[in-house]
């Protein structure tokens, strides 16, 4: 994994909220050393306006999120994966493509804040929640020795990372 840079594809079922997030904490956070992408199995087709009102009020970047079919990255010419990294349980029990490449894959399971209901105050939580967890998985990610890992070490070490709660 000496590349320039590593590729990580986030994985949820409607690619419109965690996945999306995701993709955007990933891409600005990475500091260049990863580039981020995420898709769905039944992609809803739009990007959730919680997750976007979110991401841009934290000052995150959004002009290239949008909701995607998973199989646009088992194209032969599509980016090849390092990493796929599942966030919502209905995915990770999915048949997944053949991913190019082989990349090593995770599951990271995180509340669809979507799906949340209630009062308007309970919905804008569930975002914060999921994001807060994201953020704190993905900067943990980042703080990995990638060159001092093996293969088997990294992978636990993904596998632990999607255990870890926003507190």
């Amino acid at each position: 994994m000496s590349k320039t840079h590593m590729n990580v594809l986030f994985i949820c079922t409607g690619n419109s909220a965690r996945s999306i997030i995701a993709e955007a904490l990933m891409n600005q956070l990475g500091g260049g050393r990863f580039r981020a992408y995420s898709a769905g199995s039944q992609p809803a087709g739009f990007v959730n306006p919680k997750a976007m009102e979110l991401l841009e009020r934290n000052r995150f970047r959004t002009g290239e999120l949008r909701s995607k079919n998973w199989d646009e990255f088992a194209a032969p010419d599509a980016p090849q994966m390092d990493f796929v990294l599942t966030v919502c349980d209905k995915a990770a029990g999915e048949v997944c493509p053949v991913w190019p490449g082989q990349p090593m894959s995770a599951h990271w399971g995180v509340e669809d804040p979507a799906g949340a209901t209630g009062t308007p105050e309970q919905i804008n939580k569930a975002f914060h929640d999921a994001f807060m967890v994201l953020q704190r998985r993905i900067a943990l990610f980042l703080n990995l020795p990638f060159e001092k890992l093996e293969k088997l070490s990294l992978l636990k070490e993904l596998q632990s990372i999607g255990k870890v709660t926003a507190e």
